[in-house]
């Protein structure tokens, strides 16, 4: 049975906006964030709807971003439904504090308006940030535009508060070409995703009273976590996380589904988002906003006769191996767009995680990684054109020109 659509309003909002507009609704109880550029639009607005008495939220100005995620960390350990949003510097600040809120299994729910890390400094878009934080332990996914911004970040919380999931979850959008780009955003009521995003559950936990009781700080059921633990306990705890992720690939595409049903929009299967992929014979596979642009791309090149195809990695934590092989196991050749560098790595970040996946198939496509847009370089359509056609050359030939491409580098 399939459920009906809400009726939804039509609103202009950037990015930023639209998430900030989602956490409202969200029904949270803590907010603890400093501002960076281009996130800082994100913890303005919301502060407005605490000041407005909007919202009974608990907004935390925090000195830092290591002390904006501690403060997260320990609001969600009592219990909390929390948010908090960082950039660029202040997200590579928070390093440590990822790891111990993900360690700790504490669900909050983080944006990160993607920008170019130092040095030289740079406040324009690119993933370097959150690919350099891609094992923190953090369910990461990434939006295409702001209204996937304000759905995503909606399905987020409910993804990550899951019983058998329990991590963190971040939301990532392209700094400025999502963060403050104005577009057209059907949001729900305040009561419909209240009803979707429900109340927060906790797992149910022994004490060391013998007691079964929720996992969150209580002073009346007294618990530690993250506790100092010998080499005899420490691999237990990183392997219960793994299982997690592994829960979450499930968790995720049934909440896109669930939310498909009130919403009206679907992102792919939650995981990945395929465009046109059935019977090509080349594809390029991205993650963010470009995917926007090569779906024009695609479609002007199928008109001529290209079966040209797009796959879009929405989830990139954890890593969806399975649909993105089973996406690409026809295709010919293949470019992967890294909008980040592993300096003294052979390829991309995306590139490696999506060769590895295509290891196994018995004919697998030929490879090729493109890094591009690194501090906000802009990417012309006609640039985008071309990896097809170089893709299609390949295809003719039987190889690729070069495993690593800079598309746009002034050379």
């Amino acid at each position: 049975m399939t459920a009906k659509v809400i009726k939804q309003e039509t609103t202009g909002m950037n990015g930023d906006e639209a998430i900030a507009f989602a956490v409202k609704q969200c029904d949270v109880d803590v907010v603890a964030a400093y501002p960076i550029t281009p996130q800082t639009i994100i913890v303005e607005k919301f502060s407005e709807y605490v000041a407005n008495g909007e919202v009974q939220t608990e907004f935390v100005c925090t000195e830092s971003e290591h002390s904006a995620m501690t403060a997260s960390l320990a609001a969600s350990a009592t219990g909390a439904r929390v948010f908090t949003a960082s950039a660029s510097a202040g997200l590579a600040l928070m390093h440590e504090m990822l790891f111990v809120t993900s360690g700790s299994r504490t669900p909050v729910v983080m944006a990160v308006a993607n920008r170019a890390l130092s040095s030289p400094l740079n406040i324009h878009g690119d993933q370097s940030d959150s690919m350099a934080e891609r094992d923190s332990g953090w369910i990461q996914m990434y939006v295409e535009n702001a209204q996937e911004a304000y759905d995503t970040t909606i399905q987020a919380f409910k993804i990550a508060e899951e019983l058998d999931v329990s991590l963190p979850a971040l939301v990532g959008l392209d700094g400025f070409t999502i963060s403050h780009t104005l577009e057209n955003v059907n949001t729900l009521s305040d009561d419909a995703v209240k009803a979707f995003v429900g109340e927060r559950k906790y797992p149910m936990v022994t004490t060391h009273e013998g007691k079964q009781v929720p996992f969150k700080l209580d002073p009346a059921n007294p618990m530690t976590m993250g506790p100092n633990v010998a080499p005899a306990f420490y691999f237990e705890f990183k392997r219960q996380q793994e299982e997690a992720m592994r829960n979450a690939l499930i968790k995720i595409r049934e909440i896109n589904a669930e939310y498909a049903k009130i919403s009206g929009r679907s992102y792919g299967n939650g995981l990945i988002d395929a465009h046109k992929l059935d019977d090509a014979e080349v594809a390029i596979v991205v993650v963010g906003s470009t995917a926007g642009t090569l779906k024009v791309i695609v479609d002007e090149l199928r008109s001529e006769g290209v079966k040209a195809g797009l796959l879009r990695i929405r989830t990139f934590r954890p890593f969806p191996a399975e649909e993105i092989k089973n996406a690409l196991k026809n295709v010919k050749v293949v470019a992967v767009m890294d909008k980040s560098m592993a300096p003294g790595a052979q390829t991309g970040t995306v590139f490696s995680e999506v060769r590895n996946a295509l290891f196994d198939l018995k004919q697998r496509p030929l490879t090729t990684s493109i890094i591009f847009g690194l501090g906000g370089r802009d990417t012309a359509p006609r640039d985008l054109r071309k990896i097809y056609e170089d893709l299609m050359k390949a295809a003719r030939v039987g190889q690729v020109d070069s495993l690593v491409r800079y598309l746009g580098l002034k050379e």
